[in-house]
């Protein structure tokens, strides 16, 4: 999630603007509302998910200062990112409500060893940042960028397959443990002929599985073909997305063709475009070019630096008076997009053996040993995330880059 720009937000004078921000809960909602008029933060609490009395706060604010002011003032409201995502966003938006959602880990916090936490503090804290941000200061917290309805959905594809991924690997773990427990260990859970085996098989000391055991290695099996079947069925879809992506007909129902490529409306537009160029280059597969494309060039960075800083790929440094050195890279970011992007930069260098970067990665690792190879790793992913950016959003080809 691209934290948003922090210049040029204050487009209201500031008596003409209600800020409130809502610090969500289950059990209840803490509201806080700062007019202009007011002298502190009024703290309000209303039932959880309760859209209407919130309204209701809002409408409340803004006839008090309307009527002392002569004009319609702007509210903004705010909540912190979580496991709530951006419905409240969308439903403020649709109230006349401006929404902005704040980057929980951007916001300043005592670093006293007991500090004072309760939700009437945070949603004060909250107003507080709110009202920072609007008037640009720099060092305000950061905003997350909303994504449309139709942009989050598409994302849902290749997120359900990394959680099916992980059930599998456990399934398969869960499988493979219980028949080491009697020594089995050339029985792989994954093939076709798994049950037919395991009726056949024996323990290390020569007896047949325990029934209990067996049973249990059944149901576990059974679960796991389950789950490889619906990552099929994802993947047979993925492979639709590529295929319409970079199908080379003429454009159907509104579809439009730039830079050599159909983008069709399914393709979602502007991500079609970014797959069908990913999926040209050598070593960039279609996993990687639908992840890439859906999850990380669609957020509209604006230059390189903001890319790597969300992908938590940048360096983290530490310099006081005489000391200066590296944390190595922050983790900002997700963490599956950096495990992506390794796996990426590792291919990269196999099937891109002539290309700028991967003549960069020899010239600097050379002869090093493994940890200065991992090291040189991480920045070659940094550089590649960067040059696939660019590549997908402008057409520029990496140098020396092949085309599939």
């Amino acid at each position: 999630m691209r934290k948003s720009s922090r210049t040029g937000r204050a487009r209201n004078a500031p008596g003409h603007t209600i800020y409130a921000a809502v610090e969500v809960s289950r059990k209840s909602w803490t509201v806080a509302i700062h007019a202009p008029a007011a002298d502190r933060i009024g703290l309000h609490t209303i039932p959880a998910a309760d859209t209407a009395a919130l309204a209701g706060l809002m409408d409340r604010a803004r006839e008090s200062l309307e009527r002392g002011r002569g004009a319609r003032p702007r509210v903004l409201c705010g909540y912190e990112a979580g496991y709530e995502g951006f419905w409240l966003a969308r439903r403020l938006a649709r109230l006349g409500i401006e929404p902005l959602v704040l980057d929980p880990a951007s916001l300043l916090a005592s670093r006293k060893a007991k500090r004072a936490k309760t939700d009437r503090l945070d949603a004060a804290r909250m107003v507080r940042a709110l009202m920072a941000f609007d008037r640009g200061e720099p060092l305000a917290p950061g905003m997350v960028r909303i994504p449309s309805v139709e942009e989050e959905d598409r994302r849902r594809l290749l997120r359900e397959r990394r959680r099916l991924v992980k059930q599998r690997t456990m399934l398969t773990n869960s499988v493979k443990g219980l028949l080491m427990l009697h020594g089995v260990f050339d029985l792989d859970p994954r093939k076709k002929d798994f049950a037919e085996r395991l009726d056949a098989v024996r323990t290390g000391y020569g007896a047949p599985l325990p029934p209990g055991l067996c049973a249990e290695v059944r149901r576990t099996g059974a679960l796991l073909e389950v789950v490889e079947g619906q990552i099929a069925e994802i993947e047979a879809e993925r492979d639709r997305i590529v295929e319409r992506a970079t199908s080379g007909a003429a454009p159907e129902d509104g579809g439009e063709k730039r830079a050599g490529f159909t983008v069709t409306p399914e393709d979602g537009g502007e991500s079609g475009t970014m797959i069908a160029r990913l999926v040209g280059l050598k070593g960039v597969g279609a996993n990687d070019a639908v992840l890439l494309a859906r999850e990380v060039f669609c957020r509209g960075f604006r230059n390189r630096r903001e890319l790597a800083g969300w992908a938590g790929l940048t360096p983290a440094p530490w310099a006081s008076g005489g000391t200066a050195r590296s944390q190595g890279i922050d983790k900002a970011g997700p963490p599956w997009l950096r495990a992506q992007m390794l796996q990426l930069a590792w291919r990269w260098l196999r099937h891109q053996p002539e290309s700028a970067l991967s003549k960069w990665f020899r010239t600097r690792a050379g002869t090093s040993g493994d940890r200065m190879r991992r090291v040189f790793i991480i920045a070659l992913a940094r550089k590649l995330l960067v040059a696939l950016w660019r590549y997908a959003t402008t057409g520029v080809v990496p140098d020396g880059a092949a085309l599939a």
